[in-house]
């Protein structure tokens, strides 16, 4: 089944310990799109500028994503700069260029009319409910969001969990949004505002899946890594490859769920080996195969 995100398709200047990287291809809707393109097919709505050339856009068309719906308009792309420390969880936002995406407007093409399922990037909350509202065919509505939506926007955010059945935030955006410190009770309060099951992300420390039914959560455990070049993208790159391997399968079931925990997971554990979508670009369906045994291998006492 084809996926549509929208989101935001950005340039990256990033230090980490392990180096500099100037103006590299990022964004939100492109980690997603790499990463869901090993399961199923994928469409993009986001705006670009002036400077996105086709050379950015053939590393999302060699994967065979649908790019009609990136507006290229006149201007700069968003322009995100940020750098690690030796804790690779945290990010220090040297500046936020948003350029063109400052005045974004989704425009959803009418070839996308019969996209079967929909994920809503991390962007303002009233926009995600117009998109959605745009989409009403589909089948299953995921989401993101982040804790400067959760103070700035809370009530439009509200109004958009409503009409989502998949939440994917981490922990301290889940507390935050619940506004409670236990992150079970957190949990409990979320699902009560719309979704029906909720992903909370815990970094290098894997993520667990939350059941509005009220069955017991399931945690996915991380790969550990021994050196994590990059964390940019990680948790997008998750969200791509559990709403993508969902996508892939004919009938949505508690176990598909538990499984795209595990696949978002591998995807996730690619990323960080590399600056920007550089390990996306060069992997392959058998490399993600295999990483996915290793994983079920970290679960299982037998």
């Amino acid at each position: 089944m084809s996926i549509l995100v929208v989101g935001s398709v950005a340039f990256d200047t990033l230090k980490t310990p392990f180096g500099v990287r100037e103006k590299i291809l990022g964004g939100s809707a492109t980690y997603f799109s790499l990463s869901a393109s090993f399961f199923t097919p994928v469409r993009v709505v986001a705006v670009v500028g002036d400077d996105f050339t086709a050379e950015h856009e053939a590393v999302l068309t060699s994967r065979g994503i649908d790019t009609r719906g990136i507006e290229h308009a006149s201007g700069k792309t968003f322009h995100w700069g940020g750098e690690y420390g030796e804790n690779v969880n945290e990010a220090k936002t040297n500046f936020t260029d948003l350029n063109v995406f400052e005045n974004f407007a989704p425009k959803i093409p009418a070839a996308f009319d019969d996209t079967h399922m929909l994920f809503l990037g991390n962007i303002q909350p009233a926009l995600q409910l117009d998109v959605r509202r745009k989409m009403p065919k589909v089948a299953l509505v995921g989401a993101d969001s982040m804790n400067l939506w959760i103070n700035i926007a809370r009530a439009e955010l509200l109004e958009t969990l409503k009409e989502v059945d998949i939440l994917l935030i981490n922990d301290g955006e889940a507390k935050l949004l619940a506004n409670e410190n236990s992150l079970v009770l957190a949990a409990k309060k979320i699902l009560t505002l719309g979704p029906r099951s909720l992903v909370i992300k815990h970094g290098e420390y894997g993520a667990t899946l939350f059941f509005k039914d009220g069955s017991h959560p399931f945690r996915a455990p991380a790969l550990p890594i021994a050196e994590v070049q990059d964390p940019t993208g990680a948790g997008d790159t998750f969200a791509g490859g559990f709403m993508g391997y969902i996508a892939s399968q004919p009938k949505l079931t508690r176990s598909v769920l538990k499984q795209a925990m595990f696949y978002g997971g591998v995807m996730g554990s690619f990323t960080v080996e590399c600056f920007g979508p550089e390990r996306l670009i060069s992997l392959t369906r058998e490399e993600i195969d295999e990483r996915f045994k290793l994983f079920v291998s970290l679960t299982h006492l037998d």
